[in-house]
């Protein structure tokens, strides 16, 4: 299994926002999409990642007023990334090598989708159970196989 199948069963949705923001826009955008990740696009690219653990730093440092510092002050700048042809393996091996659980998917400059490991986690369990139908199927169409005395 390749990226590139993983953002098809998920989905092309992404949510952005640009550096210049303030973090409580951020977390507004978070908590009404459900998502745990913003992509921060300047100058029509990708310039960094926000996530729930950016913001939860900034709110140790910053305290009540961390929602006024501005995105690009906290996000992540130039996250590793995936490409749509990498494997599952690698791409499971980058995420935990790295401790991300965000990783934006870029086809050269183009921004293709985030994969969170709970997408990767539920891509593997999807392939597991086809597989497993897959052989289950093919165990019971087997001929029974007589004994030779």
């Amino acid at each position: 299994m390749q990226v590139r199948d993983i953002l098809a069963i998920k989905g092309a949705t992404l949510y952005t926002i640009a550096p210049d923001k303030k973090l409580f826009e951020g977390i507004a955008i978070m908590a009404e999409q459900d998502v745990g990740s913003l992509v921060c696009f300047e100058g029509g690219r990708m310039a960094g990642m926000l996530t729930f653990r950016e913001i939860l730093k900034a709110m140790h440092e910053h305290g009540a007023a961390a929602g006024g510092v501005t995105i690009g002050s906290v996000m992540v700048r130039d996250p590793h990334s995936a490409t749509p042809g990498m494997e599952i393996g690698e791409l499971r091996r980058l995420m935990i090598d790295h401790h991300m659980r965000y990783l934006p998917v870029m086809d050269g400059a183009t921004l293709l989708g985030v994969i969170s490991f709970h997408d990767v986690a539920r891509a593997v369990l999807e392939e597991q159970s086809f597989e497993n139908r897959m052989l289950k199927a093919y165990i019971h169409d087997l001929p029974a196989v007589e004994e030779k005395v």
